[in-house]
């Protein structure tokens, strides 16, 4: 990665820039909507009963299936430009990443368009899917025990000298997950919210850094399963959780925020709550994705769905604060990596 003192700034303008620098690389996902989930969304479940309007932002057609690959070509893109990076055999050596899925695709593609090798460290517990994709994509492939990727991805550096590009503690992935935000923007006329997954932060981080300025207000989805609902524990306490081991449904969302997605995120107070909800509203969730919107999604792309559905807490806060005009939000569907086998696994 490129040394992170000489990143461009935090800022909406240079998440701006980062998408001026990756748009021929990655595709301006459609956005969908349903007037089945809108009604949905506005029927009172328990005591809320908010308007709130639905506007999907399908980042599962992106390419890898995932947004990630925003963040991992802007992170290559800007290395490329680091002085004495490609004088002194950068490319040669290539780079190093560690992700259960769908930042390691990420990353081997845009490796490969930038014609240089790339090092990937997937747990075990890494879906054949995923795995199959990194290797289709002509990565180099370390399967690692569930809970120390991080640390073998350190070794893997130490031996070849390539560069480590994290699956969102850095600037440069940050700016480039943003681009989700702003594109959702251009898209929707009137957005009062959106919703994103959260796990290490980066998209969540991002899209807030879109959204700065602009009055929308920007919220953070997880699991709550086992202690995956790290990042909602940190922010309604002040301290960033540091450790996490979960086995929850949504394994894109197992992982703690990193330090820079937690400066923005709560000290830059740019994202306003993170909510949480159980593994059977996230099954509930992905299984109206499927039937309503004829879309696949893995079940972190759920998440934030089920939070504008089930999650009493965000429910009441929109009807408080919206009132009779209602809310149009924002919901990121994050990725589509999820195979057959697992899909029927989940819903037998």
């Amino acid at each position: 990665m490129a040394n992170p003192t000489t990143c461009p700034p935090l800022t909406r303008q240079s998440v701006t820039k980062a998408h001026e620098l990756i748009r021929s690389r990655v595709h301006c996902t459609p956005v969908m909507t349903s007037t089945f989930m809108n009604q949905l969304a506005s029927t009172p479940r328990k005591s809320a009963k908010p308007i709130i309007r639905l506007w999907f932002k399908c980042e599962n057609l992106q390419r890898v299936g995932a947004f990630k690959v925003r963040g991992a070509f802007h992170a290559i893109e800007r290395l490329k430009q680091e002085p004495g990076w490609l004088e002194n055999g950068g490319l040669s050596r290539g780079v190093v990443s560690f992700s259960a899925g769908n930042h390691a695709q990420a990353v081997a593609l845009a490796a490969r368009e930038s014609n240089m090798p790339a090092h990937i460290v997937m747990p075990e517990t890494s879906s054949r899917v995923k795995i199959e994709s990194v290797q289709g994509y002509g990565a180099n492939l370390t399967i690692s025990g569930r809970f120390d990727r991080e640390a073998v991805a350190a070794q893997v550096v130490a031996k070849t000298g390539a560069r480590l590009v994290p699956p969102y503690d850095h600037p440069d992935v940050i700016l480039g997950q943003g681009s989700v935000g702003l594109e959702l923007q251009s898209q929707v006329a009137k957005l009062d919210a959106i919703i994103s997954p959260s796990s290490g932060g980066g998209l969540l981080s991002g899209t807030a850094l879109s959204c700065e300025g602009t009055g929308i207000r920007v919220y953070g989805a997880e699991p709550e399963f086992e202690g995956a609902d790290d990042g909602r524990r940190g922010f309604l306490s002040g301290k960033r959780i540091t450790h996490v081991e979960t086995s929850t449904i949504a394994d894109g969302l197992v992982g703690k925020l990193g330090l820079y997605p937690w400066e923005i995120i709560y000290e830059r107070r740019l994202v306003d709550m993170i909510y949480a909800v159980s593994e059977d509203e996230i099954l509930d969730a992905m299984k109206l994705i499927f039937e309503r919107l004829k879309l696949v999604v893995e079940p972190a792309a759920a998440v934030p769905l089920a939070v504008a559905l089930y999650n009493e807490e965000f429910r009441e806060m929109v009807e408080h604060t919206a009132g009779d005009a209602g809310w149009d939000v924002g919901i990121i569907l994050s990725g589509g990596n999820i195979g057959t086998g697992r899909i029927a696994e989940l819903f037998s």
